[in-house]
């Protein structure tokens, strides 16, 4: 330790006497060849001293700068600029608009006028709605009930997500066994954006259980309630997206069972308290929570 702070304080001590040494030697050597060049450039313009080309010089630099100044550098910037304004016009994007109306997500208004639709009965606002998504090969279109809506929407709210059986023709293994009858499960997940806005959204467990909540839907339906307390009916839209392996007649079965599992048609029903009972066990991740059980009660036609 003594050794290494000894070598440490020579080498400060050396570099800081190289380097004054180096510094004195160079600002007398430039000052002197200076001074000489000065006195040499004075007597070659007919003047006998420094000072005398000194005085000279100041006269013709005040000359240049009185001339210089008749030419303001920004007035000339300023001209350049209109005069390419037209060639390299910059293209400013507008503001964005920060109407509190804008949201993350589509609400009713963002099909159709609900001020409008509050002054119909629920037979004229159910034709408008059917014909307006009439013309999309992808969609899913239902009216509700408010009473059935607010029943399905509260069990939602306690049970956020699911998973359901889609029945699938399997490939047989061996010569003459044919297609077999095979089960593929769909998770189910509810949102609530906002207080007139209920999410559901579809996708394969496969596609889940690999991304999480980077998995891509292949169905969503929104619910608008707008109109609940001044016509009584919830209005539902969906769409199925392209290039999944999911057909729209798949996703009106699986939406069927989502009804029959949420209590639309009806929970005092023993099948439907079965359903029920299945849906919170799944929730509360049960150990009595039985996949065969679901899919049986998902296959039965009874209510």
């Amino acid at each position: 330790m003594m050794l290494s702070g000894l070598r440490n304080a020579n080498l400060t001590f050396c570099r800081r006497q190289i380097a004054y040494s180096l510094t004195c030697a160079y600002s007398t050597i430039s000052t002197d060849v200076y001074k000489a060049k000065l006195l040499k450039k004075a007597k070659e313009q007919g003047f006998d001293t420094i000072d005398q080309l000194k005085a000279h010089l100041k006269k013709e630099i005040d000359k240049k700068k009185i001339e210089f100044n008749k030419n303001d550098p920004l007035k000339e910037l300023d001209k350049i600029k209109k005069t390419n304004l037209g060639q390299n016009e910059i293209k400013v994007r507008p503001p964005l608009n920060k109407s509190p109306d804008k949201t993350p997500f589509k609400t009713l208004s963002s099909y159709m006028d609900v001020d409008k639709l509050k002054s119909l009965d629920p037979k004229q606002i159910e034709f408008l709605w059917r014909a307006r998504w009439s013309t999309k090969d992808d969609s899913l279109v239902a009216v509700v009930p408010d009473s059935i809506f607010k029943r399905m929407h509260q069990i939602a709210k306690e049970n956020p997500c699911f998973v359901l059986p889609l029945p699938r023709k399997l490939e047989g293994n061996k010569p003459g066994n044919g297609n077999q009858e095979g089960t593929e499960l769909h998770y189910v997940q509810w949102n609530f954006p906002d207080e007139n806005t209920t999410h559901c959204i579809l996708t394969s467990l496969a596609e889940y259980k690999l991304h999480n909540q980077f998995a891509r839907p292949h169905t969503v339906i929104e619910f608008h309630s707008e109109l609940s307390n001044k016509v009584g009916v919830i209005l539902m839209n969906g769409h199925v997206e392209k290039d999944c392996s999911v057909t729209l007649a798949d996703s009106q079965l699986l939406l069927l069972n989502i009804q029959r599992f949420y209590g639309v048609m009806g929970i005092e029903s023993s099948i439907a308290k079965e359903r029920l009972n299945t849906l919170n066990k799944f929730n509360k991740g049960s150990k009595d929570f039985n996949l065969d059980k679901l899919i049986e009660l998902a296959q039965s036609l009874e209510n």
